[in-house]
């Protein structure tokens, strides 16, 4: 824990030496006007007393006062500017109505006023946590308008962020001895939100602590088991990285290079437990547990130097990243590597230079003193990271819209990013597990919504296809009109908020006569798909709690009924409602008591379907699909027994299912299909291809096992956004 309060502002009486504080801030930042700094913090202590004489009341450890003063300091040593720690003394008086702003504009000018302004302005975005541990929007706020003063504020000035994250730093630093409730809700918000902003701007310094700290109070078991593995073997592991130091200091200074310094490197508790939980291992088996840090003042240094570890010890081939030649997406750059050490033991070794450590412990921070100089210019580091800042106005496009902005700030802010290639060679980052259409709503919005389909690596994939770190992608465009598809969630076309809502906008847009065309098409080729008949849209409607059939219309139109809902929602209105059950792996069909049965071999009604049994004069009854043809055929016969049944649970058994695709031929046609059957798990039984070399077009029939109905739309859907498909249907009673 960082005890900065007791180190540099407090006297040994406990008493604040404001001459003290000062003394540690100008070890980190020249000050021009020393006796304006020192007035600042006068002003925020009369501010603060004045308020509690006004109120009778006083909160230890919530002093807007000593916040002021920690924040300076937590600023200062990310080298920011004088104006920067004004502004960071006074901000928590402003924001607590201790102080006026026009009181600070009038003492010290409009700049920090500008600051603070702006800072109150990123404040009025709270957080809040659910079950789902996602952050979601205070909603009783006018969200766009305080979202956009944030970004705008960030962007025209991005001391307004640091400045909030040293106040933030300070909030979760504090709330050791809070109520758990207090604990929780600082560490999501700084966790979902702030760890992430510092890591995106490049400042490792403080991206670290606000780490573990958030950790420790979201996941205190997990934290506490760490630390007390830590703990155990600190004595033997100190020990040890002090031989590992003096090796390296040997061979160094052997070889020549003279200017260099070799540390041990201390790893943060949460980047161990997430280390192992994305690689699976346990403690053991983290190998920068033992870590060592190596600068140098050139890079040639460092590769020098990387060589002479690897004839040491021997390297882990796997564990070697050169983020110098190709550095991270946020500017970081050094060597990794990972050893087998003395006693056989894994050490992990970074190398870098002294630029390079301070751009990786400051980021954007390290840039700073070149702001509005000629070098400024050339510095493409800071500019990197502003241009993040920038593209964070794309949000612009939805802001007015009232959508779900915590989760866009969410998706932005988020720490694990994949970094995907235009065609062009320019990196576009996105959250991990997004998909084609992120990327491309991502390029703009024109780009999502005219996407037809898309080229990975020069191949075609499915709009479906996972994207990976390095992927090359190319969007191929047709008239801008997304599908209502992609909405829904079960089908995988779309992981981000962002695009998302833009998909969800254009829908909403649409005139009141376009959506309701729209919406009879979409339902008239999702029955055709699943071999349904179209029933009566008022009764429908009426089912489905819609006061008309227009509603209805619009409502699938806009994607707000998913295609899975509709299908069952018809099925049961066509027949009898199925009654699904985990509670069992056996197949059982309510309605049938203990008469043998058996599965009409042409309609092939799976769990999910409405069902009807008919029975022959042995009893032996047949279970088929509502719609099937030979039911609607024996049942007008005098002699017929129909059933009224239901499936009773929820069977682990496969069901066959017959499917026709459509689709102008191309090479590795096939070979994509059956790509995607794979990708889902799903077996096929056979496969018949009749291609006709005129027309330049395939039919495909398949017989394939599914386990359930949401599984067969899933795939009816991801078959249809293969390229070249036309259509694909499941095939109804004799159609084969």
């Amino acid at each position: 824990m960082v005890k900065v309060r007791e180190d540099y502002i407090f006297d040994p009486r406990g008493e604040v030496d404001l001459g003290k504080w000062q003394a540690h801030i100008e070890d980190y930042v020249p000050l021009i006007a020393p006796e304006s700094l020192q007035r600042a913090a006068q002003i925020a202590h009369i501010a603060e007393q004045e308020a509690i004489e006004a109120q009778n009341i006083w909160s230890p450890g919530t002093s807007s006062y000593l916040i002021g003063l920690e924040m300076a300091i937590i600023l200062a040593e990310l080298r920011l500017d004088e104006v920067s720690l004004q502004a960071a003394v006074l901000y928590r008086a402003v924001r607590e109505g201790k102080l006026p702003l026009d009181t600070v504009r009038d003492q010290f000018g409009p700049e920090p006023a500008k600051l603070i302004e702006g800072v109150i302005q990123m404040a009025a975005i709270h957080y809040k946590h659910k079950a789902t541990r996602k952050v979601v929007l205070n909603q009783s706020m006018p969200q766009p308008d305080n979202v956009r003063r944030m970004l705008v504020n960030m962007i025209d000035d991005v001391r307004v962020a640091l400045i909030k994250i040293a106040e933030r730093t300070c909030a979760i630093r504090a709330v050791k001895n809070a109520p758990a409730q207090k604990k929780y809700r600082v560490a999501r918000e700084v966790f979902d939100v702030y760890a992430p902003l510092a890591h995106r701007l490049g400042i490792g310094k403080l991206k670290w602590e606000l780490e573990d700290l958030s950790f420790r109070y979201i996941e205190p078991t997990e934290y506490k088991r760490i630390a007390r593995l830590l703990a155990e073997k600190r004595l033997q592991r100190e020990s040890y990285i002090n031989t590992v130091v003096d090796r390296i200091k040997s061979s160094f200074f052997e070889s020549g290079i003279a200017d260099f310094r070799v540390h041990g490197r201390v790893k943060h508790i949460y980047s161990i437990w997430r280390k192992m939980q994305r690689k699976k291992v346990p403690f053991s088996q983290v190998y920068d547990i033992r870590a060592v840090r190596v600068l140098c003042k050139q890079s040639s240094d460092c590769y020098q130097g990387l060589g002479l570890i690897h004839s040491m010890w021997r390297n882990i081939p796997k564990e070697f990243d050169d983020y110098i030649a190709n550095p991270k997406e946020n500017g970081y750059q050094s060597l990794h590597t990972a050893v087998i050490g003395p006693e056989g033991k894994v050490v992990e070794v970074q190398l870098r230079t002294y630029d390079m450590d301070e751009d990786a412990e400051l980021g954007v921070c390290a840039h700073w003193r070149y702001k509005g100089s000629d070098q400024q210019s050339s510095n493409q580091s800071y500019e990197q990271k502003i241009e993040w800042l920038r593209q964070v106005l794309e949000w612009h496009e939805t802001l007015d819209a009232g959508l779900d902005l915590a989760t866009e700030v969410g998706d932005a802010f988020k720490a694990d990013r994949i970094y995907i290639l235009t065609p062009e060679g320019h990196v576009v980052d996105l959250p991990s597990g997004a998909r084609p259409l992120d990327f491309a709503y991502r390029i703009h919005t024109d780009v999502g919504h005219s996407c037809r389909a898309v080229k990975i690596n020069g191949k075609y994939k499915p709009l479906t296809y996972e994207l990976k770190n390095g992927d090359q992608v190319e969007i191929l465009r047709g008239d801008p009109r997304p599908n209502r598809e992609w909405l829904d969630p079960n089908l995988n076309y779309i992981t981000t908020s962002s695009a998302h809502s833009r998909v969800e906008q254009w829908f909403k847009a649409l005139a009141k006569e376009q959506q309701l065309a729209e919406g009879r098409l979409a339902l008239h080729l999702e029955l055709q798909r699943h071999g349904l008949p179209t029933p009566d849209l008022v009764e429908l409607a009426t089912y489905m709690q819609l006061k008309r059939a227009d509603d209805l219309l619009m409502a699938y139109g806009r994607g707000e009924i998913t295609a899975t809902h509709l299908v069952r929602t018809v099925q049961r209105l066509i027949g009898v409602q199925d009654q699904e059950s985990e509670s069992s792996g056996e197949v059982e069909i309510r309605g049938l008591g203990s008469s043998k049965y058996q599965l009409c071999q042409e309609c092939q009604p799976l769990p999910g379907d409405a069902i009807i049994g008919l029975a022959d004069l042995s009893h032996q009854v047949t279970v088929h699909r509502a719609e099937c043809a030979i039911l609607l055929k024996d049942i007008s016969h005098p002699h017929s027994n129909p059933l009224q049944i239901s499936w009773g649970v929820q069977p682990r058994e496969l069901f066959t299912v017959n499917l026709k695709m459509q689709a102008w031929d191309r090479t590795g046609l096939l070979r994509d299909v059956l790509a995607e059957f794979a990708s889902m798990d799903v077996n096929v039984l056979g496969v018949n291809t009749l291609s006709d070399k005129v027309r330049g077009s395939a039919d495909i029939h398949l017989t394939v096992e599914v386990g359930s109905l949401e599984q067969l739309n899933t795939l009816i859907h991801r078959l249809s956004g293969l390229p070249n498909i036309i259509s694909v249907q499941r095939m109804r009673g004799q159609e084969e």
